[in-house]
């Protein structure tokens, strides 16, 4: 992920759960301490994060309709599902990641 995605990434989950997010927001989703937190989010805007905080990133993205469901995550479409189901339970879950994201912010 890059710097740029990364700001796009911020916009797609303030949109999301409805709220604009700041950089100290996205340096709480991403478990960084609350002082120097938004610091290292900044650089990270730049230079795109890495490590397990980018992969939590890839995760929590779900939660926008921007972003597509990882396939480890995409449970829907197997032919256990009927296919009338499947854009509803899509829907379940990205409100579910929604409301990870609104946990995580406290």
């Amino acid at each position: 992920m890059t710097g740029a995605e990364l700001k796009q990434l911020r916009d797609a989950l303030g949109e999301a759960i409805g709220k604009p997010l700041s950089a100290a927001d996205m340096a709480k989703l991403c478990s960084l301490p609350s002082g120097s937190g938004s610091d290292t989010f900044r650089r990270w805007e730049v230079s795109g994060p890495t490590g397990p905080a980018a992969e939590l990133l890839r995760i929590l993205a779900m939660a926008s309709d921007h972003y597509p469901i990882l396939d480890n995550f995409n449970v829907f479409d197997r032919h256990n599902i009927p296919e009338q189901e499947r854009p509803a339970r899509r829907q379940e879950f990205r409100e579910k990641m929604r409301a990870e994201v609104r946990r995580r912010l406290g």
